[in-house]
């Protein structure tokens, strides 16, 4: 069972907090250019196993896209894949691949997607950064990327809730 979602990253600074001697206002960059990419990604909690691809928009036919990269990284295994009620993701254009299947989280809860924490801990690094163009700022996510996949353990830090692992247990039993 994977957990899914996709972020959006662009080029509008993120602001996070700064340290500034009392009295002075934090030195912070703007950059206020409207241009984003996609990250679409796909976590097992149990495993830190993640599947990630940047993409250019949420639309059911990107959606489809990654649906398909899925298919290949997972292998012939049945996959239920926990996502949120997006519209993209009810999408008439999906035509869900072999073996995997979508299980909806209830509305309004993206606290109960553990791929929420991938885009928190990537913003996190990202944060009061400027890029050059959009190219730039996808070679830095896939940096920051790097970790996930050098070091699995840092993925299932922020994904591997309890109640996860026992429920998708107690299903695979």
């Amino acid at each position: 069972m994977v957990a899914f979602d996709e972020g959006r990253f662009g080029l509008k600074t993120w602001f996070r907090r700064r340290w500034c001697p009392l009295g002075y206002r934090p030195p912070w960059v703007v950059d206020d250019r409207y241009e984003w990419c996609w990250l679409y990604a796909a976590v097992e909690p149990a495993t830190g196993t993640g599947v990630f691809l940047l993409l250019p928009e949420v639309t059911g036919d990107c959606l489809q896209v990654f649906l398909e990269h899925l298919r290949r990284e997972m292998g012939d295994v049945r996959v239920g894949i926990v996502l949120d009620g997006s519209g993209s993701h009810r999408s008439s254009q999906i035509t869900w691949p072999q073996d995997l299947f979508p299980l909806s989280l209830p509305a309004y809860s993206p606290e109960l997607n553990p791929a929420e924490h991938i885009f928190r801990h990537l913003r996190k690094h990202l944060s009061n950064r400027l890029f050059e163009d959009l190219e730039a700022l996808q070679s830095a996510l896939v940096d920051e990327l790097q970790v996930f996949w050098t070091d699995p353990t840092v993925l299932l830090s922020l994904t591997s809730y309890s109640w996860w692992i026992e429920g998708t247990r107690a299903i695979m039993t």
